[in-house]
């Protein structure tokens, strides 16, 4: 309705202007996106350092293959963050402690583990990888075969080195295979 106008008490009126501040200072503080440049995963950073990132990433994550592998809990110990946390593919949660135990127990030996369509994204200073895994072993339960997804999170701490802060298996199951398979 033209020519109305809105009468407002007071307070109303204070809340109101402070909330306007308050949106107006949020969305001036809020960065403008970057522009994204074709071919970058990662907008910000540049593409030789990108291909050297992931050159050092693809070289952890055979470490980590030939590790598990040989069952070297002292290469692992230096992939892994202080402050790892792993969800395994039964999705009980792991520590660095007991995932370095368990290796030096040898509750996990694989003899056979393929990794295959490897995906690796940089946010910043985290790299996510995720992969395909054909695995073949003994665990503290018993025999282990099958297909897994896993996600992996590295993390570049502040003297440069990747760190695996986070992992995370899922059995693949096929159709119709119960929960129970191994």
């Amino acid at each position: 309705m033209a020519g109305t106008t809105l009468k407002l008490r007071t307070p109303a009126r204070v809340w109101i202007t402070i909330a306007s501040v308050l949106a107006a200072v949020l969305a001036l503080s809020i960065p403008a996106p970057a522009k994204q440049q074709p071919g970058l995963q990662h907008p910000g950073m540049p593409r030789g350092q990108k291909h050297e990132s992931r050159h050092e990433i693809d070289q952890l994550e055979e470490a980590w293959r030939q590790a598990v592998l040989k069952g070297n809990s002292a290469q692992m110990a230096g992939l892994l963050a202080d402050d790892y946390l792993a969800i395994t593919p039964s999705g009980t949660l792991q520590t660095r402690d007991q995932a370095l135990a368990n290796m030096r127990e040898g509750t996990l030996r694989l003899t056979t583990l393929e990794v295959s369509d490897r995906k690796v994204r940089f946010y910043g200073t985290t790299a996510l990888v995720t992969s395909l895994a054909e695995v073949e072993g003994t665990t503290g339960d018993g025999p282990i075969s099958g297909s897994f997804r896993y996600t992996r999170v590295y993390v570049r701490n502040p003297a440069g080195a990747w760190k695996v802060v986070s992992f995370e298996a899922s059995r693949i199951r096929e159709p119709g295979e119960s929960r129970e398979h191994k």
